[in-house]
């Protein structure tokens, strides 16, 4: 079994967050965003300045995606100040999207 996360960054310079998953580490994944290794047209290259602000780790793949698509479809900033605020709210996510 891998490792799957849903991550949230966020960049002071075009004050946006930015929310993503992956397979790799966590940190990797900032890196590789920072070191601009996903093409002119992704999101992360409008900054340079990208930093970790939340992640939650998934048992599966489906399981962070439908957690992103929910964070997404919100389109708000105080929504995801909270969802790193209040605990609850992720291990809400954690169980609403789990697998069967």
């Amino acid at each position: 079994m891998g490792h799957f996360f849903l991550y949230i960054l966020f960049s002071t310079q075009l004050d946006r967050f930015y929310t993503g998953v992956t397979t790799l580490a966590v940190q990797e994944r900032i890196e590789n965003h920072i070191n601009k290794k996903y093409g002119k047209l992704n999101f992360t290259q409008k900054a340079n300045d990208w930093v970790l602000h939340h992640y939650i780790q998934c048992e599966d793949f489906s399981q962070a995606r439908k957690i992103e698509i929910h964070i997404k479809k919100m389109k708000s900033k105080i929504y995801i100040i909270n969802l790193k605020k209040y605990p609850e709210i992720q291990a809400k996510f954690l169980l609403k999207h789990k697998s069967n």
